[in-house]
């Protein structure tokens, strides 16, 4: 019998281009795959999401990105329709995007991260939080929406005076200066480490989903230690984290020390991401990630 799926995508978060281009990614190889496929644009609008779902489907393949879709909202509702669903469950998915929660459970786990602060834009406005170079970023965005990096020589830092879109408190965390890298957690396997360059500043919004925006080397090229700690630091995160299905785990390296940034817990997903080029690399094709991912849908118990 025809397995049913409903895809999830758009939203109305500061990410909805992303998961858009996601969603459609997803639902072209599910179908051709061989699955029942139902796109659904997400609105705010939970009765008309709620009787898209009905009769339910066999699975949710979640594409949302952001608040709402990523941070547990959208989990909850899906648990209490007892609709399974792909990636991580509620309490994952809202530790993952609360980055003041989520590190303070890596430096527990003995996961290294920056030197880091929650702040006020009104305290930020006032005096430098800590020593520049600094980030300011939202403590619950994600691709790194908002995200701005306050160096030595600055006039000021990113707030113009106009408000801070993104919540009361500002997430402030040294500059790590050195390379970037990411790995993909696949259940309980870490796939590999990409090096990610960009010409820009750092790897923000635009350089992530703009094209010729970055440069991915797969494997990285680095000493074969690094590799392999890089790889155990992402499944040791993902597993203090509680996530499940596919994740991604971003760490700065200043040719010394890892440090971790962030776990994504709803990563894109077009055939060119991150997480599918990783997959590729490990001998797992675009449909076969995609597959696994419905496969191993689940509700939380």
């Amino acid at each position: 019998m025809t397995r049913h799926v409903a895809v999830l995508m758009g939203g109305w978060s500061a990410e909805r281009e992303v998961s858009l281009s996601s969603g459609a990614a997803c639902t072209k190889v599910l179908k051709q795959a061989g699955f029942d496929v139902t796109p659904i644009d997400v609105q705010r609008d939970m009765g008309s999401l709620i009787t898209r779902l009905y009769p339910k489907p066999d699975a949710v393949f979640n594409a949302l990105h952001g608040r709402y879709g990523e941070d547990g909202c959208v989990q909850g509702l899906l648990n209490i329709l007892g609709i399974p669903y792909t990636h991580s469950g509620l309490m994952a998915s809202a530790l993952a995007m609360d980055k003041p929660m989520a590190k303070r459970l890596f430096e527990d786990e003995g996961i290294p991260v920056a030197p880091h602060v929650v702040a006020t834009e009104a305290e930020i406005l006032k005096a430098d939080p800590m020593p520049r170079p600094y980030v300011i970023k939202p403590v619950n965005e994600g691709s790194s929406v908002g995200v701005h990096i306050v160096k030595d020589g600055d006039n000021a830092t990113s707030f113009d005076g106009t408000g801070w879109p993104h919540g009361e408190n500002v997430m402030v965390e040294k500059f790590i200066e050195g390379r970037e890298f990411t790995v993909a957690v696949m259940g309980d396997r870490p796939l590999a480490v990409t090096d990610i360059t960009t010409e820009r500043n750092f790897y923000d919004y635009d350089a992530k989903y703009s094209d010729g925006g970055s440069h991915h080397v797969i494997p990285a090229d680095i000493d074969k230690a690094i590799y392999d700690e890089c790889l155990d630091l992402a499944r040791r995160a993902h597993r203090c984290l509680g996530c499940r299905g596919v994740s991604r785990a971003d760490f700065r390296y200043d040719g010394e020390k890892l440090y971790i940034l962030e776990v994504n817990t709803q990563p894109g997903m077009t055939s060119t991401s991150l997480v599918p080029e990783q997959a590729a690399y490990a001998g797992i094709t675009f449909s076969e990630l995609v597959t696994w991912m419905v496969d191993n849908a689940e509700c939380d118990a």
